[in-house]
């Protein structure tokens, strides 16, 4: 197995709630043993093509998003990159899980002591 590149879009510490609204993203070079190391991105404004682009520059292998407009889905996916979408939480949080094999889309990974829960 080889290292996957990682991308999520952020707002603050937190996966973007929305793909096309994000102007930072984080991206993980995650090792197969579960190791991974990140390094942060800025865009000069919040733009889903931006994002692509950066995708597709970078050669990243999974994208984990909250919400994505179907368009994007489905080109990355096209572009043969994993989308893992509708994840809430802690970015950290989700690469962890990501790296330990066990993110799904759709997990919420928010705790009540993150003020998120309700």
């Amino acid at each position: 197995m080889r290292v996957k590149r990682v991308l999520i879009p952020l707002f603050k510490d937190e996966v973007a709630p929305r793909f096309d609204l994000a102007a930072e993203a984080l991206m993980a070079e995650v090792s197969p043993e579960g190791g991974f190391t990140t390094e942060d991105f800025l865009l000069p404004h919040p733009s889903a093509d931006g994002l692509c682009d950066l995708v597709l520059r970078k050669d990243i292998d999974v994208v984990i998003c909250g919400g994505i407009e179907e368009e994007y889905y489905h080109y990355l996916r096209w572009k043969r990159v994993e989308v893992l979408d509708n994840v809430a939480g802690k970015a950290l949080a989700a690469l962890e899980r990501f790296s330990a094999g066990s993110l799904k889309a759709g997990d919420i990974l928010f705790s009540q002591e993150d003020g998120h829960a309700g």
